[in-house]
């Protein structure tokens, strides 16, 4: 039989809640979607969105050989964190892939987030290898775009920087959304 401390009670009790609290009504999206149709519905009202409301991404997204849409990460940590959400890659505007991002934390850390995000593949090598990976991990060559420079990103991002990632609509109590240590699986919704 398996003895649960109290400790441990309210630690999981405390991360579902604080999980279950914080909800992404600026994209309108929710936690466990299933299914192709709608991740693709979910990726449309992101890239909508991120047209609308970051008019220069439409510009780097022209530029780009593809681009992985994650509507939605949920992020929550207590010491140990993790993070979760899936999307799809598209290249000239079509879905070609499904994906998960994982994140797994440890560290000064109290809370939980959702944020979007995208990831705009800048040249053919970055889009293949991103492609050919099993499991492609996010790491500290990729250039950050804020949501400040949505208005106008720069020619001088797009031609020196593979992989552009632009986090935004972040909600929740959690501080600073990064994409280090988020690794990319392939999935099949």
């Amino acid at each position: 039989m398996t003895h649960i401390s109290r400790r441990g009670f309210l630690l999981a009790t405390g991360s579902t809640a604080l999980l279950a609290g914080c909800q992404n009504t600026v994209l309108g999206n929710g936690v466990g979607s299933r299914g192709a149709a709608q991740i693709d519905a979910r990726v449309q009202t992101t890239q909508n969105f991120l047209f609308t409301n970051f008019p220069g991404t439409r510009d780097l997204a022209a530029k780009a050989r593809g681009i992985l849409y994650i509507p939605l990460v949920t992020e929550a940590g207590l010491g140990f964190g993790g993070g979760y959400g899936r999307g799809a890659l598209l290249i000239n505007g079509v879905t070609v892939d499904y994906y998960s991002a994982t994140k797994a934390t440890f560290g000064f850390q109290i809370g939980a987030q959702q944020y979007a995000h995208a990831l705009f593949f800048m040249t053919d090598q970055a889009l293949q290898d991103f492609r050919r990976s099993p499991g492609w991990a996010a790491s500290a060559d990729i250039r950050y775009a804020t949501p400040g420079d949505g208005g106008s990103i720069g020619k001088e991002t797009t031609e020196l920087d593979p992989v552009i990632a632009f986090v935004f609509g972040q909600q929740g109590m959690m501080a600073g959304a990064t994409l280090a240590g988020v690794k990319y699986t392939r999935i099949i919704p």
